[in-house]
């Protein structure tokens, strides 16, 4: 299998193979829109902070496409997702509508990206980080955001910690298809190398997250980093949707950013046999996927059709492999309970200082029975015996 071919990378896994641009070389978008995305920290203190972004030029996005690659159309998504979110939540009252030089670009990238026109994990997180020493490793300590919206220490870790989980995966990722072809071909030494790879790597993702609290505040998270990433589906603040001027008068609905996004844990899902049941949660999980880069979201189709290790292993009676295999589940089970944790400090229990939603996540769910569900399904699905 070339991995390529889904954009994900022998060494990066799921973060992009080129370092993120802070600029896509187009000096007329870079000087008025990257620029003013890339200003947003000072932009939001302007109290016609709305008027300014309305005054921006409306570039002809269809025709600049065939001229881009796609680290560029990942700067200009980038922008006008920030440019978008700061517009509809950075001014008081939230605004209904988008205006036109914003929503018509937007929306055409969005298009060809094959994704909503909303912020959305890989403008977030993916293609948001730079290296602070170009010969060192992609982790918190050595990397920092490009865009942000209001700036400072918990802003910047926040997201940070969710590039350094995808780089602790990415190991885990790209030996799947080897995983694969060891069960294809019933080796069980093979297999049991794939699952201590990613058993690893799961480890490894789950004491990075740990490391949230060091410096990203649950008061400050809520008050100034939260507000910015919602969306307007299933937003009481947005009950009727955004409108994209020049697009059509019908509102849109769509989904906040979210870690939901990331492809990483449905993969091991996949991989591992952990299902979740046909309710409400799991149809929210396939909607994410609408969400994830094209090639992510193709690979993860693809691997979720070859099958999970789970009924091999079984069959293989006690043992290592199944010592390590319960090993993954665990470590799946501690990482969604470790969320579910952090869910309840930064959000739940933030209700009496402020008013941007506690009952509904970022991505419009009552994410606190969703974790907790989360959690219980992965525990279930260890093998007794």
């Amino acid at each position: 299998m070339n991995l390529s071919t889904y954009t994900i990378d022998l060494q990066r896994g799921f973060l992009p193979v080129r370092n993120p641009l802070k600029t896509c070389g187009i000096d007329a978008f870079d000087n008025t829109v990257g620029a003013m995305a890339l200003n947003l920290p000072k932009v939001l203190l302007d109290t016609k902070m709305r008027d300014v972004i309305a005054d921006l030029p409306e570039f002809a996005i269809e025709e600049l496409i065939p001229t881009l690659d796609l680290e560029q159309r990942a700067v200009m998504m980038r922008a006008y997702s920030y440019l978008t979110h700061a517009y509809v939540w950075g001014a008081g009252e939230p605004a209904m509508e988008l205006p036109h030089n914003i929503a018509r670009p937007f929306v055409a990238l969005a298009n060809h990206l094959g994704r909503p026109p909303v912020l959305s994990y890989d403008s977030y997180a993916l293609h948001n980080w730079r290296l602070l020493d170009p010969s060192g490793p992609i982790e918190v300590g050595n990397i920092a955001l490009i865009q942000n919206f209001l700036g400072g220490l918990d802003e910047e870790w926040f997201i940070l910690i969710h590039v350094d989980i995808e780089a602790k995966a990415a190991p885990a990722v790209v030996q799947i298809p080897e995983l694969l072809l060891a069960l294809k071909r019933e080796d069980a030494d093979g297999v049991l190398k794939g699952l201590e790879v990613i058993e690893h790597a799961l480890d490894d993702m789950r004491q990075t997250m740990a490391r949230m609290t060091e410096h990203c505040d649950p008061y400050i998270y809520y008050q100034r980093v939260r507000p910015y990433i919602h969306g307007w589906k299933n937003n009481p603040a947005l009950p009727d949707g955004l409108i994209y001027q020049g697009v059509d008068n019908e509102p849109k609905f769509y989904r906040g950013e979210t870690g939901a996004q990331s492809t990483i844990i449905p993969l091991f899902d996949a991989v591992l046999g952990i299902d979740h049941e046909e309710d409400e949660l799991r149809t929210y999980l396939m909607e994410m996927r609408d969400y994830m880069p094209t090639g992510h979201r193709a690979f993860l189709d693809y691997v979720e059709r070859q099958g999970s290790v789970r009924d091999f292993v079984s069959a293989q009676g006690k043992g290592v492999l199944r010592g390590v295999y319960n090993a993954c589940v665990n470590h799946i089970a501690q990482f969604r309970a470790l969320h579910l944790e952090f869910a309840a400090s930064y959000i739940y229990s933030q209700a009496e200082h402020g008013d941007n939603p506690v009952h509904v996540g970022t991505g419009g769910t009552p994410f606190m029975k969703y974790l907790k569900k989360h959690r219980d399904e992965s525990s279930r699905h260890l093998i007794g015996g």
